[in-house]
């Protein structure tokens, strides 16, 4: 009979915390306290395009900020909570279109794959998500999950 050792297991690595002068986790050229940092503050200052809200969205789900995801998203679909699992690391955000959505607009889209690790598992969210302004700001509305 062969005895199995058991020492302490490893742990999953947590990811360093995104800070200011952090590159942006939404992938533009900018510091994370210049990109979408601004936006997740809750200072008033908001995303001026639907695509810049996808972004700062994907950010939040990296940075772990429920509150603005909830505070994004359109009150005639927003959940009443959100449960973010810490064991999802988001890797990398990639917009393949976007739809509308400018600063002229009330409507737009923006398709997007965002890459993450679960479990030790890689793995990609591909989404096409609708938003619209609500007092006028840009706001998530809902999404679909087009065939790859």
């Amino acid at each position: 009979m062969s005895r199995r050792k058991t020492g302490p297991r490893p742990r999953p690595r947590t990811p360093a915390p995104v800070t200011a002068g952090a590159p942006c986790p939404c992938g533009l050229d900018a510091a994370y306290g210049t990109c979408c940092g601004r936006f997740h503050a809750g200072t008033g200052t908001t995303a001026p395009t639907a695509e810049l809200l996808m972004r700062s969205r994907y950010s939040a789900f990296v940075v772990g900020d429920a509150a603005y995801l909830l505070r994004t998203w359109a009150p005639e679909t927003r959940p009443g909570g959100l449960d973010l699992d810490p064991g999802m690391r988001w890797t990398g955000l990639e917009i393949l279109d976007t739809s509308e959505g400018t600063p002229f607009h009330q409507r737009g889209t923006v398709t997007f794959r965002a890459r993450y690790v679960h479990g030790g598992e890689a793995g990609a969210l591909h989404e096409r998500s609708r938003f619209t302004r609500h007092d006028g700001a840009w706001v998530y509305v809902d999404g679909d999950f087009p065939d790859d």
